[in-house]
């Protein structure tokens, strides 16, 4: 069983930019491919960035595509995601979650953190 645990999330003003963590424990991080989602009210979880166990692939939502990073070290058992340009439409709680594939789809994921809220403010 792996626990995932994130932080990082707050309130900001549009165009500015956090730093999302996920720290993992349980299971050694490499051997899972993580994501990072969100779900603001009365909406679906929606899928917003993945990586690959090794970090050498990586996939964004179109709605985040170069403003949103996800990254990871292993040897931190950490996995991130910057924002920059944040928009108040961002606002939403954010989850980062483990998979043993590398996928897009949230129903893949079997493991998740208990999210982290932000907020944008206009």
């Amino acid at each position: 069983q792996v626990q995932l645990v994130e932080s990082g999330g707050g309130l900001v003003q549009a165009g500015g930019s956090l730093r999302l963590s996920c720290v993992v424990s349980g299971r050694t991080l490499n051997t899972y491919s993580m994501g990072w989602f969100r779900q603001a009210p009365g909406k679906e979880r929606e899928f917003l960035a993945a990586i690959a166990y090794s970090g050498s692939s990586t996939s964004y939502a179109d709605s985040v595509k170069g403003r949103f990073t996800i990254s990871r070290d292993n040897t931190k058992n950490t996995v991130y995601l910057q924002m920059n340009s944040l928009k108040p439409e961002d606002t939403a709680v954010y989850y980062c979650a483990a998979a043993r594939n590398f996928v897009v789809i949230v129903s893949a994921y079997d493991s998740w953190g208990q999210g982290t809220q932000v907020t944008v403010s206009s």
